[in-house]
C-alpha cells in the first residue's frame, strides 16, 4: 500500500529548479533511500514534503489525502514528521522536555502530560538517551543531538519519518548505532524515507532507493541496482 505519492513536484527558485518533475512513491514499511551529489536537491524535496516550502507545481498525497501546500504543523499531525540536516534541537531544554514537546504537540492536547512524560520517557529509552534525559540539548554529543532529534520526531506518532542525514559527521561505531536504530524504527511500524551519504548504511538498510542529479530523479531501483547502475557511478558513485 502506497503511504506517499508524489506527482511530478518542481521547486522553483528564481531560474533555477532546485526539484524538477520527480515522481515519488515510498509503499508503507519501506526504508526508502535518496541520494545524489551535495546540491542535488535531496532536502528541497524534503522540506516540499514537509511543508516548509510549497512547490511551484506538482501533487503529494499522503494516505489517499492532498497534502500539496499544507502548512508543516498539518502535516505532522497527519502523520509525516521529519529531522533536520543540521540538528535543531531546544538546547536550553533537556532532553527529556525536548521529547516531551513532540508528544504533547503529536497528541493535539489529547494526551495528558503524566501520559506525555511517560511516552517521553519510553522513546528516550528507544534510542539510547536514558541516562541523559536531564541534561540540556545543547551539551550533548552529535550522535546523542541527532537521537534526540529522531525520538522528538517519534514522540508526534508519525506513519512516515524522513530523516535527513542521520549519520553525517559520525564515527564508525556512531554509524552502526545509527544503523541500527533506523531498522529498530521501521521493526516497530514506522515507514522511513532516509538522506544519506553513508553508502555502506544506505546500501544495507534500504529497500529502495532514489538518486537525484540537478533536482532530477535519475534512477532508481533496489541496492544492488544502483550500486551497479552505470548512470549513478558516473554521477555520483565513482570508483
Amino acid at each position: 500500500m502506497s503511504l506517499l505519492e508524489v506527482e511530478g513536484i518542481t521547486k522553483n527558485f528564481g531560474g533555477l529548479a532546485a526539484v524538477s518533475h520527480v515522481d515519488l512513491r515510498v509503499d508503507e514499511g519501506e526504508v526508502v533511500g535518496l541520494i545524489g551529489p551535495n546540491g542535488a536537491g535531496k532536502t528541497t524535496l524534503f522540506n516540499l514534503l514537509s511543508g516548509a516550502l510549497k512547490p511551484s507545481s506538482g501533487a503529494i498525497r499522503f494516505r489517499d489525502e492532498n497534502i500539496t501546500g499544507l502548512k508543516p504543523h498539518q502535516i505532522c499531525h497527519k502523520g509525516l514528521a521529519r529531522t533536520f540536516q543540521s540538528v535543531k534541537v531546544f538546547g536550553g531544554m533537556t532532553a527529556s522536555q525536548n521529547v516531551l514537546a513532540g508528544a504533547i504537540f503529536g497528541d493535539r492536547g489529547q494526551m495528558s502530560p503524566k501520559q506525555a512524560g511517560k511516552e517521553a520517557a519510553r522513546l528516550l529509552e528507544f534510542v539510547g538517551l536514558s541516562a541523559v534525559a536531564a541534561a540540556p540539548a545543547r551539551d550533548l554529543t552529535l550522535a546523542n543531538q541527532k537521537r534526540l532529534e529522531v525520538a522528538r520526531a517519534l514522540a508526534t506518532k508519525p506513519n512516515l519519518l524522513l530523516i535527513d542525514e542521520l549519520m553525517a559527521g559520525l564515527n564508525p561505531t556512531e554509524v552502526a548505532q545509527a544503523m541500527d536504530l533506523v531498522a529498530a524504527i521501521r521493526k516497530q511500524g514506522t515507514t522511513v524515507l532516509i538522506i544519506e551519504h553513508v553508502m555502506k548504511a544506505i546500501m544495507s538498510i534500504c529497500d529502495r532507493i532514489l538518486v537525484l542529479h540537478h533536482g532530477e530523479k535519475i534512477a532508481e531501483g533496489t541496492p544492488q541496482e544502483i550500486a551497479t547502475s552505470r548512470t549513478v557511478v558516473e554521477v555520483y558513485l565513482g570508483e
